[in-house]
């Protein structure tokens, strides 16, 4: 009651119009998507700051053009809208995009290099299907085949195994998490990109943790289930950075995440298998593991290509880094409880060599393929 009062106070008496000199409001635009087709260059903006924004004028390359803005009218803030702009684009250049708001603030974007997106509706979709599961399913099977060298490997073996877990986890939640801050960092700043990937990934991460310890420290087939889950929900933050690339326009990225993702998650499978090497599952059971780890690659593409969001591809490596983090909590202290020394564990020659392979492979493949 009282914060309502004094929320209608302030609206009502308005105590700081002694301090208005004139000065302009401050605006924020962001583009969260570019798509170039026959009819031009669409942009999907995002507006911020304290006063609705009017799009007064369009320049193109330093010329004045018409455009159609949908839907119309004043943008208040954190509401979205698309630019039509039936520019002529040119295939392979270089153009650079004005907005000119009503109050002469000017905000520039750039296309790299126009290439042309690709079309929407069903037929794409199913086309991505195959991507998709090569990105996510088929090297999670390819790591899974390990299953067999890995229960061979014996005590130290599985120390070793377990470590390197823990240590190619470990990089991919530094990865997700870098990748979280830049994607969450070129969003509209009203969303606070730092602080919703910080919190979004400690909430994340708590849940998880409270559902897991529910019986105790998961093991076996339950501990495998919470692996496939964290890669899974990473998959799909990477899923949709693809298929952003590619809606885009941007192939050549595409190419090139898309090998990444595939040599990383084959490292990935060999984790998921790692909690298995104590028993023998069936090949439903590895099959359900790998669509856990590897579908979402599938859903993202499409959530990527057709609904792309910088805050909600944010959103979705914050989530799949609080996972990340939980699964490194519960491996590591699954590896702990095999021995009577518990943490001393980590001071053997297996668990050290382990973890560090475990990066030095993430690592590796990761420079292989960054541009």
């Amino acid at each position: 009651m009282g914060l309502g009062l004094a929320i209608a106070w302030l609206v009502i008496a308005d105590p700081l119009s002694p301090f208005n000199n004139g000065a302009p409001p401050i605006e924020n635009l962001t583009v969260e998507r570019t798509v170039l087709d026959s009819d031009g260059i669409h942009l999907k903006i995002r507006a911020g700051g304290s006063e609705p924004v009017v799009i007064a004028q369009v320049q193109v390359d330093d010329a004045y053009w018409r455009f159609v803005q949908n839907p119309p009218g004043p943008l208040p803030r954190l509401a979205a809208a698309w630019l039509d702009i039936p520019y002529p684009w040119v295939h392979g250049e270089t153009h650079v995009v004005k907005a000119v708001t009503s109050t002469g603030a000017a905000f520039t974007f750039e296309i790299p290099v126009a290439v042309a997106s690709p079309p929407g509706g069903l037929r794409p979709m199913l086309a991505q299907v195959p991507l998709g599961a090569f990105v996510g399913i088929v090297p999670v099977v390819i790591g899974l085949a390990f299953y067999p060298l890995i229960r061979g490997t014996g005590r130290r073996g599985m120390d070793f195994v377990l470590a390197m877990t823990i240590g190619l986890l470990g990089f991919l939640l530094v990865d997700t998490l870098a990748e979280a801050f830049e994607t969450g960092g070129r969003s509209a700043p009203a969303f606070q990109g730092t602080a919703m990937v910080v919190l979004v990934a400690a909430l994340s991460f708590l849940v998880l943790f409270a559902i897991g310890r529910r019986g105790g420290a998961p093991t076996g087939l339950v501990l495998a289930t919470y692996i496939a889950l964290g890669i899974g929900l990473h998959n799909l933050g990477e899923g949709m950075a693809i298929g952003a690339a590619f809606t885009a326009g941007a192939a050549g990225l595409g190419t090139f995440l898309v090998l990444g993702f595939a040599l990383h998650n084959v490292t990935e499978g060999i984790g998921i298998a790692a909690p298995l090497a104590e028993r023998r599952p069936s090949l439903i059971v590895f099959a359900g593991l790998a669509l856990l780890a590897g579908a979402p690659a599938v859903f993202g593409l499409w959530l990527g290509s057709l609904a792309y969001g910088l805050q909600w591809t944010a959103l979705a490596f914050a989530v799949g880094a609080g996972a990340i983090l939980q699964v490194i909590v519960e491996v590591g202290t699954y590896l702990a409880t095999r021995h009577e020394g518990g943490g001393a564990v980590w001071l053997s020659s297996p668990a050290i060599g382990g973890f560090a392979a475990g990066l030095a492979i993430m690592y590796v493949t990761a420079m292989l393929v960054k541009i």
